[in-house]
């Protein structure tokens, strides 16, 4: 299958695209697709697309004009699409409409089921498919007795992302931050060097070795659809410490480290993970096996590859249904118009 995708969601992406279909990403002239996918190629934004496209992939609303641009064709209505919805609500927690809600011929694919329950779509068709992380291997060694947190644009985000909540865990060990602007911090939250490092945005590879050397995990994040370097953490072997907000208590289990609402819970049990090693190493692996068997890759791609197939097909029925329709109403119109031959006679 050929797929028009926008590169919006590196972490989603870099599971998308491990597919067996091939990927068009339109990008500005000059850019190139990050990650290296053999399957997925650039085609310039600017240009009409001449080649076949069997399905669209959105990401965000403003795709919809783009993809009609590119292909000379409206997605849903003269070619399959789906919009996968990323994120939680940002202006109503509840009771936000989206944007595509009431739409028959997109259906919405939530990442999490929090999502599909908080969001308000209206009649349109939705359904959820969970993230797929690739296995990064059991990294962990937890050498270094300090909490591992990835956050970014945590000086921005704020209360969203528990920024504000850092000083609680630093008290219980040294926060060893990793991210877009996590320069930021220091400032920001005005904890001295032994408390708070920075080790800022790294390269995927860099960034999952340098955090399974820390001893826990710490997702402070408030409200997230579900943080993809929560997986990866649990993927690599380390225990962690989440807030119990969103999707976070679906994909944490107790075993793999500590999931609470309550911030005093989670500081109480970074502390014993730094005093034991071993109880540390033992619930990284629960929280490895346990991502592994939920957040695989495997999985994931054979559900987008039964949604797809799924669109493809209902797109054709629809499409017959409604070229027979046309073809019966000018049959009608045709026999209507057409003298008898009784008047003819005449």
């Amino acid at each position: 299958m050929r797929i028009l995708v926008w590169h919006v969601h590196g972490g989603w992406m870099d599971g998308f695209l491990r597919g067996e279909h091939d990927y068009l990403i339109p990008v500005a002239e000059g850019q190139r697709i990050p990650g290296g996918h053999p399957r997925a190629r650039a085609v310039d934004e600017a240009r009409r697309l001449e080649e076949d496209v069997d399905l669209v992939v959105l990401q965000r609303t403003g795709e919809l004009e783009r993809a009609e641009r590119l292909l000379g064709r409206v997605p849903g209505r003269d070619i399959p699409a789906v919009f996968v919805e990323h994120n939680t609500p940002k202006r109503l927690p509840v009771s936000e409409r989206h944007p595509l809600a009431d739409r028959q011929d997109i259906p919405i694919v939530h990442v999490t089921h929090f999502n599909r329950l908080v969001w308000d779509t209206g009649e349109a068709p939705t359904v959820v498919i969970e993230h797929g992380v690739p296995d990064p291997g059991a990294l962990y060694t937890g050498e270094l007795p300090s909490l591992g947190v990835v956050i970014n644009e945590p000086v921005r985000r704020w209360r969203v992302t528990g920024t504000d909540l850092l000083p609680c865990f630093a008290a219980a060990a040294p926060l060893d931050c990793f991210g877009i602007d996590t320069d930021l911090l220091p400032a920001a939250l005005e904890l001295p060097e032994d408390r708070l490092r920075v080790v800022g945005d790294l390269p995927t590879e860099r960034l999952h070795a340098e955090l399974a050397r820390r001893r826990a995990y710490v997702h402070p994040l408030r409200w997230t659809s579900l943080g993809l370097s929560l997986l990866e953490a649990m993927s690599l072997g380390m225990p962690v410490l989440a807030l119990a907000m969103t999707e976070a208590p679906r994909a944490v289990p107790p075993e793999a480290g500590a999931i609470s609402s309550d911030p005093d819970e989670l500081v109480a049990a970074a502390r014993r993970l730094m005093e034991d090693p071993d109880e540390a190493r033992a619930r990284g692996a629960a929280a490895r096996a346990f991502a592994r068997e939920r957040y695989g890759l495997e999985r994931f791609l054979q559900n987008w590859d039964e949604l797809l197939g799924e669109q493809v097909a209902a797109h054709a029925a629809r499409r017959r249904r409604h070229l027979a329709r046309r073809a019966a109403n000018t049959g009608h119109a045709a026999s209507a118009a057409a003298p008898t031959t009784e008047g003819a006679e005449r």
